[in-house]
């Protein structure tokens, strides 16, 4: 059984999708600092206690180390909880936090797209599942 998260503050992304079979919950937990161990990673702050959303990197609390974004974010684990959509098995899965680049066709205008996706495969049908990111 998969740990949910007691509130967005624990969490670096978070996704709740519906569709027409279930749900599809998606949550990655704040990693620990590689360097003291001690401390959770955040977004930096400003001195006006603001947390700066659109910063590159990441920042520990306690020791004030710093690291890039993209290479924090690959050493974490997404926690999804999901029913499949072609056979409505209820499942759980741990998977790298890594997102990957798909072709898929748009709803609107039903052209190809290549889109950053996190992929998974289904327990009971082996059928891949993807959790893409929220497009404008």
């Amino acid at each position: 059984m998969l740990q949910q998260p007691a509130s967005m503050n624990d969490c670096v992304y978070f996704t709740r999708r519906n569709h027409a079979k279930g749900l599809l919950i998606a949550w990655v937990f704040r990693g620990t600092c590689p360097k003291c161990k001690k401390g959770i990673m955040g977004k930096p702050v400003d001195k006006k206690g603001k947390v700066k959303i659109r910063a590159s990197e990441y920042s520990c609390k306690e020791c004030g180390f710093t690291q890039e974004k993209q290479a924090y974010e690959d050493t974490l684990t997404a926690n999804v909880e999901y029913d499949c959509p072609k056979c409505s098995t209820h499942g759980e899965i741990q998977i790298p936090f890594l997102r990957k680049k798909a072709r898929i066709c748009g709803e609107e205008d039903l052209k190809q797209k290549t889109v950053d996706v996190l992929r998974f495969v289904c327990a009971g049908c082996k059928q891949n599942i993807d959790i893409t990111k929220k497009m404008k």
